[in-house]
């Protein structure tokens, strides 16, 4: 109760000072550790709290400095995301800047506990209905989230049909709380015998050695596609070498349990026909990923999910090809009302609708399937 207080002092003192400077509020971020009934989590804000919920959760070994700041650096797609959203990133544990190291004799926390941790954090901040962006490891936590498996997991066989109509209630009142999903290059699948092979062989090196230069180079081979991860005879790009950087930050055991969790994972195939929520997919054409997202688009329903395919493009599209989400995300958003300020001078203050989506804004000819390379930067 203490800390919701501060909480609520902290924001009031943040738009005092917005008033008297003039500063948009979604310039600042706050982090906080919220204590859930699974281990502690850090949530970092952007934006104005009286707007619609987005909720983002990045892959592994990343936060949202290095998953989501290409993204909300570009000017137009950061002016469509702040106007119409207060942004909470959430981290995985451990994962925020300058994370201590997790005590050995913690749990390693499953996909399931990931996905109750994304409740507590909406029940701490009041939050009903939220929209959720999710990169990888992350899309799947959220696509978790929104399945709400671990409502199915409470009841046990001998209980089933006695708590079946209540797990039911729990379970539509949970989807009910993600109105929309915006993925990239998510993960719904076990992990294949590769992925499963990969993850094994940068768990055992980050528990012996710590983020060694091998274990960077699995991670970025995951994150980016070569044409921005240089060769012999051209240099890494500077998003790469940023990442390289941010890598250098992360507490290696607390890597290695993500690793650790996300390598458990379970098949969400069955379950991805509950989403009752709008679904828009990015993949890059060079993922690692790439048939798992057209996997997943095969069993949603087609009248509610659209994909998009971003050619010369790795996993985390929200890093390497930021401008090729723009218009795919405009035509999703515009559904629900929502708007860049260029197009649009109220800022939205009601929850959001998904119910006024119009299915053809989601079809692959009105948002097209695949996207012209799109230059990073210029040579």
């Amino acid at each position: 109760m203490i800390y919701k207080l501060c909480f609520g002092l902290v924001i009031l003192l943040h738009r005092i000072i917005d008033l008297i400077t003039g500063h948009a509020l979604g310039f600042y971020y706050l982090e906080h550790h919220i204590q859930t009934n699974h281990g502690s989590v850090s949530v970092a804000i952007y934006g104005d709290h009286d707007k619609p919920a987005l909720i983002t959760y990045p892959d592994i070994a990343l936060n949202h400095m290095s998953c989501f700041q290409g993204l909300l650096f570009c000017p137009e797609a950061a002016s469509l995301l702040l106007h119409n959203f207060c942004i909470y990133h959430i981290s995985p544990p451990g994962h925020e800047l300058g994370a201590a190291p997790i005590l050995p004799s913690t749990p390693v926390a499953s996909v399931d506990d990931l996905a109750d941790q994304v409740a507590d954090v909406l029940d701490f901040f009041g939050l009903d209905s939220v929209m959720c962006l999710g990169v990888t490891a992350g899309a799947y936590i959220l696509t978790l989230f929104a399945v709400c498996i671990s409502f199915k997991l409470v009841c046990s066989v001998l209980l089933a049909q006695m708590l079946s109509n209540f797990c039911s209630l729990l379970q539509t009142k949970y989807r009910e709380r993600v109105l929309g999903l915006i993925l990239v290059s998510p993960l719904c699948k076990a992990p294949s015998w590769s992925e499963w092979f990969y993850n094994k062989v940068m768990s055992n090196l980050l528990y012996y050695y710590g983020m060694c230069n091998v274990v960077k180079d699995i991670l970025l081979q995951r994150y980016f596609g070569k044409g921005v991860r240089g060769c012999s005879t051209e240099p890494e790009s500077d998003i790469v070498q940023a990442c390289r950087s941010f890598l250098d930050q992360r507490q290696g055991m607390n890597v290695w349990r993500f690793i650790q969790t996300i390598n458990e994972r379970k098949d969400l195939t069955e379950n991805l026909k509950q989403l009752q929520c709008r679904t828009l997919i990015f993949v890059g054409e060079n993922s690692q990923f790439h048939a798992e997202a057209v996997h997943m688009t095969a069993k949603l329903d087609s009248r509610y999910s659209a994909l998009v395919e971003v050619q010369a493009c790795g996993s985390v599209v929200t890093e390497e090809q930021p401008h090729a989400m723009l218009i795919p995300m405009e035509y999703f958003l515009m559904g629900y009302g929502l708007y860049r300020p260029s197009q649009i001078n109220c800022s939205p203050r009601s929850p959001l609708n998904p119910f006024c989506i119009s299915p053809e804004l989601l079809s692959p000819e009105s948002m097209g399937v695949k996207l012209k390379p799109i230059k990073t930067r210029a040579k």
